[in-house]
């Protein structure tokens, strides 16, 4: 529920802090006292579309807050989860309009985009009126407040599971027989491939790989004489180690005496012997890598020669031949075992479609009873909402050659307003009063299911007085007592049945050079007398007082 509505700096809203309790809400007020601005401020929080014409003359920017206070598991906080958002069980709606037409959304003073905070919103309040944005044009709606009406949510979740069962095992049926088809086209050409492509069987960097040793092979060749030389001299006959190694063996001898003179010189013959030792072995390695069997340097160049013509004939790099081989050969497997494998697809799928269609007509079955209860239940409403020549329809039309998630049928409202006359679409048929009568008729009936936690009601009893007025204020307590009701309303029995009484007043500032929206709560005196002055006009009378009077205690 609406916990707290804060608003800074929007129209002819300075400052403006609202805290809200279950029930009904009425907000009431002199024709252009500032009911409509605190709607568009709050339509604004809930993801509205913005407009530079809502900042404050004078003002950078304006600023809506909306607190929510939600339960476990509401649909809100699944819209958080997807968002990466915490759910914390109480929710921050705000929303920062520019005064150059910009605007920031903000969940839980995170940022977050316009779309995210709309569909947060939408799942926590339903405005009706004309501020409505969800007025039940989209024929999905209907389907989904009939379901909640029966019940049906677990139904519908099992039946968008088969479809995806369905489609799944369609998907991979039709993928299997492409790919058939297309191998078939290929069949001989596919054979020939893969067998020339498994004889020659290539491996991943094998191009390389060779490339480099015939480089390698064929330059030892040039400077191995070269190597040879510089090996006999390092470490040949002629090498200087055995002379260095036996110098330093007579300077140790006679370096007992004069240690301080000979060991420099042994140290670094050591190091010279050491280093020449090492270098041979490098030219011993050297050598051996250029010692190569030109048989070998033969098989090297075939190789090379045989992939690139491959490589040339397949229109694939060399390094992508293994690939393409491993591709062509389960093309033959499929070719070989795709008549089998087809025909299991085939069967899975007929399964598939079969479980589907079977809970799909099950589930329409349901809804055709649940519609005729819910027409029932509707129509019931109508009467004391001088609606008792109208009739409200459930149209479910099922039609098994254009399934879909939720399953054969296509929900639509339909309304005749009165007897004689065509019955067509709701949102089409019904006028401006009858349509807000009709919608308050299915909130009430639906009202703990299929109903976001707050509705707002924007003047649904707008051109009605007396008893229609009172049935309406009735339907609207009725209603508040599953969810929260906040109604704009120029009714007085509607205002008397209210929980909290809001109202609406222009104060003149600055010696009257502008104006302000405030807002009061109105208890015992002060609410009998703005019900007075709704009953009796700008001169409120005794008579209007205790009229008033009357419906507060009938209200109670």
């Amino acid at each position: 529920m609406l916990a707290r509505l804060s608003i800074r700096d929007i129209v002819l809203i300075e400052r403006l802090d609202i805290e809200f309790a279950t029930g009904l809400a009425v907000l009431t007020g002199e024709t252009g006292a500032g009911k409509s601005i605190l709607l568009d401020a709050f339509a604004l929080a809930l993801g509205g579309r913005g407009d530079a014409g809502l900042v404050r003359h004078g003002a950078e920017q304006g600023q809506v807050t909306a607190v929510f206070d939600i339960p476990k598991n509401h649909p809100a906080a699944k819209i958080l989860a997807e968002n990466g958002l915490e759910d914390t069980g109480e929710m921050i709606l705000r929303r920062v309009q520019l005064a150059d037409g910009r605007t920031r959304a903000f969940i839980n003073d995170q940022s977050i985009s316009v779309q995210t905070l709309k569909a947060v919103g939408a799942a926590l309040v339903e405005i009706h009126g004309q501020h409505d944005e969800r007025a039940l044009v989209d024929a999905a709606t209907h389907r989904r407040l009939l379901d909640a009406f029966a019940g049906l949510e677990k139904d519908v979740a099992a039946v968008e599971t088969l479809w995806d069962a369905r489609r799944t095992a369609n998907t991979a049926l039709e993928e299997h027989r492409v790919g058939m088809e297309r191998a078939a086209r290929e069949a001989d050409y596919l054979r020939h491939a893969s067998d020339e492509l498994k004889q020659l069987a290539p491996k991943e960097g094998e191009e390389t790989s060779l490339a480099n040793r015939r480089t390698t092979m064929m330059q030892g060749e040039k400077i191995a004489s070269d190597l040879r030389e510089a090996q006999e001299a390092v470490g040949g006959h002629h090498s200087p180690v055995a002379t260095l190694a036996a110098a330093v063996r007579r300077l140790e001898r006679r370096g007992v005496n004069s240690p301080a003179l000979v060991e420099p010189a042994v140290k670094a013959i050591d190091i010279a012997i050491n280093a020449l030792e090492e270098a041979d072995q490098h030219l011993l390695a050297a050598l051996a890598a250029t010692d190569f069997d030109p048989a070998e340097l033969e098989r090297i160049e075939e190789r090379l020669f045989a992939l690139r013509a491959a490589s040339r004939k397949y229109s694939t790099p060399v390094d992508q031949l293994a690939a393409l081989a491993a591709q062509y050969a389960a093309d033959v497997v499929l070719i070989d075992a795709g008549a089998s494998r087809l025909k299991k697809l085939g069967q899975a799928a007929i399964e598939a479609d079969a479980h589907y269609a079977t809970a799909a007509k099950k589930l329409s079955l349901v809804r055709q009873k649940s519609a005729e209860k819910l027409n029932k239940a509707v129509n019931a409403e109508l009467a004391p909402l001088k609606l008792e020549r109208a009739k409200f329809m459930t149209q479910v039309a099922t039609d098994e050659a254009a399934p879909g998630p939720q399953g054969f049928d296509r929900v639509e409202f339909w309304v005749q307003t009165n007897p004689g006359t065509k019955p067509g679409p709701m949102m089409k048929v019904a006028s401006g009063g009858e349509l807000s009568r009709f919608l308050l008729a299915l909130k009430v009936v639906l009202s703990d299911r299929g109903s976001a936690p707050t509705l707002v009601f924007d003047e649904i009893d707008t051109g009605v007085g007396g008893a229609v007025a009172d049935a309406i204020g009735g339907r609207l307590a009725r209603l508040a007592g599953k969810v929260q009701v906040m109604a704009v309303t120029h009714a007085p029995q509607v205002a008397a049945r209210a929980d909290q009484h809001l109202l609406i007043s222009k104060d003149a500032l600055d010696k009257g050079k502008r104006v302000a929206t405030r807002v009061n709560t109105l208890v015992a005196d002060h609410r009998r007398e703005e019900i007075a002055r709704m009953l009796a006009g700008a001169e409120i009378t005794a008579e209007a007082r205790a009229a008033a009077d009357r419906l507060l205690k009938a209200a109670s």
